[in-house]
């Protein structure tokens, strides 16, 4: 079984959902040397997540924030955490609501996504910089290998 893992610092983007599955695959080259295996990605941030969807459409990403900014709605006046600006509070909410890592099935090399899925970086602040995450993958090499 071999085990790789790197650490990626994203761009800082947008605040909206992002395409990053080839940033994660450049990231791990070695994942071709995986016959059958798993990949981790998970990203460092309490204001920032991740989830896997339609990679196809762009209106589904902006759906996505558009739904997200409508059911976590900024300047609660119930918010005690304000400190850091009117986005920060609704950041971490829909942070825990879709996740800290995807995990994703290797076959033969390759992320075994479906056709029209992808890694979607999801930025819920207006400003929130550069992203860090730790992508790991393990797996068997070869048909002999055993787990």
């Amino acid at each position: 079984m071999k085990i790789f893992q790197q650490m990626v610092r994203l761009t800082a983007r947008r605040r909206g959902f992002h395409l990053i599955t080839d940033e994660v695959v450049r990231a791990v080259p070695q994942m071709a040397e995986i016959k059958a295996g798993i990949c981790q990605v998970f990203i460092q941030h309490t204001s920032a997540s991740l989830t896997i969807n339609e990679n196809a459409d762009p209106t589904v990403r902006k759906d996505f924030e558009m739904f997200f900014s409508k059911t976590v709605k900024e300047n609660d006046p119930d918010y005690e955490h304000d400190y850091e600006g009117a986005d920060d509070m609704p950041a971490h909410l829909k942070a825990s609501l879709l996740g800290s890592s995807v995990t994703i099935p290797i076959t033969n090399g390759r992320l075994a996504l479906g056709t029209w899925q992808g890694i979607y970086l999801c930025e819920h602040r207006n400003h929130g910089g550069a992203r860090s995450l730790v992508i790991t993958a393990w797996g068997n090499e070869d048909d002999n290998d055993k787990c």
